[in-house]
């Protein structure tokens, strides 16, 4: 038996990175038909009715997803590694965001800054707190501070998804503050 937990799990990779795992089309705008979605899940085995679907979209506490206005259809608030353009639009960000990595990765974060990786954009918290918890996902976290005025200043847009996350393509290291250690 799948738990709602483990459906969640599964419906964040099928909308961000593998439709073509179950056979889903999603659009240019990453929206996917509810009941495709849904016939579609059931023949790889997983049975997603209404009623758990519509508690993993209203009570999940990242937000990770979202209904079209008239509930038939359904798309990941952001993080796709497939290409699709949200249509989010260019949003002036706080003065400071924050961004949740591990130790292992800070010498290339200095070098490189930060990089989307297989993700379209790199993801940016507006609390320290919120930064802290996606970097213990994987370990131990530490929390980089962004400010973005300089960003700003030097033609960056951001972006801000619809559960609260900042997109920017990148962040050279020049306009990232690393903790001391």
């Amino acid at each position: 038996m799948t738990t709602l937990e483990q459906k969640s799990k599964l419906l964040s990779r099928w909308l961000r990175h593998r439709p073509d795992a179950i056979g889903i089309e999603i659009d240019k705008r990453g929206w996917v038909d509810v009941a495709e979605l849904r016939l579609k899940s059931a023949g790889a085995g997983v049975v997603l009715t209404e009623d758990e679907l519509m508690q993993i979209v209203v009570e999940n506490d990242k937000q990770r997803f979202s209904f079209s206005e008239d509930r038939t259809r359904i798309r990941a608030a952001q993080g796709h590694s497939v290409d699709v353009d949200l249509k989010l639009p260019v949003k002036k960000p706080p003065p400071v965001l924050f961004h949740g990595t591990l130790q292992n990765f800070i010498a290339s974060i200095r070098r490189q800054g930060l990089l989307p990786g297989t993700r379209r954009d790199v993801h940016l918290s507006a609390t320290k707190q919120t930064a802290s918890e996606v970097g213990a996902r994987r370990g131990t976290p530490v929390v980089l501070l962004v400010e973005t005025f300089p960003l700003l200043r030097d033609g960056y847009r951001f972006r801000c998804s619809d559960n609260g996350v900042w997109l920017i393509p990148n962040v050279p290291p020049m306009y990232i503050q690393f903790p001391d250690k």
